[in-house]
């Protein structure tokens, strides 16, 4: 399978967004939505599997878990918004990886608007934060992720630079 994996859209989806995502399978959202239009655009486009976000307000909190745990291809996920990243973790978030890692597979996060991928090399799983892919916060290139899962493994991990916050097509 092939995955599209993005953050923070903060209520703005780049139309190269899809783009981008047309050969993917599924869209994985790490949370900060910003609108239920962004959810339904996206779910309308892919199947698309999400957490909510900080600044995402009571529907989207209805629509989305806090944390999300599944198998894909046979690879474990673990995803939340905010998680921080090897040797930094959030109190609660390193508490979830140390009772049970996603080895072998992946942990995804958002909320730092800083592109991530590095493995963990204690807990044995592959961290990914996508960056973000909005229009609001610091970040001065929108970023997004897709991620290739097949028999068990990731195969293939691929960075995607949208441009500058704040252009949209």
């Amino acid at each position: 399978m092939l995955i599209g994996v993005m953050s923070d859209t903060h209520g703005a989806l780049d139309e190269r967004i899809f783009e981008h995502f047309a050969t993917c399978d599924e869209i994985w959202h790490a949370g900060d939505f910003g609108s239920l239009e962004v959810v339904e655009r996206l779910r309308a486009f892919k199947p698309l599997r999400g957490v909510y976000g900080n600044i995402d307000d009571a529907h989207i909190r209805a629509e989305m878990p806090e944390d999300l745990r599944f198998t894909c291809e046979g690879v474990p996920v673990f995803m939340t918004h905010i998680g921080g990243y090897p040797g930094r973790y959030t109190p609660r978030v390193r508490k979830i990886l140390q009772a049970d890692p996603p080895r072998k597979g992946l942990f995804i996060c958002g909320h730092s608007h800083i592109l991530k991928v590095m493995p963990d090399r204690d807990l044995d799983f592959l961290h990914i934060n996508p960056g973000a892919c909005g229009n609001e916060g610091w970040h001065k290139i929108k970023t997004l992720v897709r991620v290739r899962v097949e028999a068990g493994a990731i195969q293939g991990v691929e960075v995607i630079e949208l441009g500058p916050r704040g252009a949209l097509t």
